[in-house]
């Protein structure tokens, strides 16, 4: 069960709207990987395979060691001019890049 981590209604609503176009017994996962310009991303994906070290919140998947450096945060799903994505506010968070799309801790 992912405990300190908030997921807002809007961000809720889509994920469940993006699994529905999916097949049955898809998850959807959210994980932290190395990379981008401030040396760590957000990845968003669809798996159907749960493992033993993933929490489990609805129908969304984290691994354990990306659910440690979320917690305290709040995953929403907005629109803005530039389009529409999933965005995460995260107190742990030091510095992001310029784009917004990768982070340091």
């Amino acid at each position: 069960m992912i405990k300190e981590i908030k997921f807002t209604d809007k961000a809720l609503k889509q994920i469940n709207i993006l699994l529905s176009k999916k097949d049955k017994g898809s998850f959807f996962r959210i994980a932290i990987k190395g990379g981008g310009c401030s040396g760590f991303q957000y990845e968003f994906t669809f798996d159907k395979i749960k493992s033993t070290e993933d929490l489990i919140y609805e129908n969304i998947l984290i691994d354990k060691t990306s659910a440690d450096l979320l917690k305290g945060s709040e995953v929403d799903f907005v629109s803005e001019l530039i389009g529409s994505q999933f965005k995460i506010t995260n107190p742990q968070t030091k510095s992001s890049c310029g784009c917004g799309v990768s982070f340091s801790l």
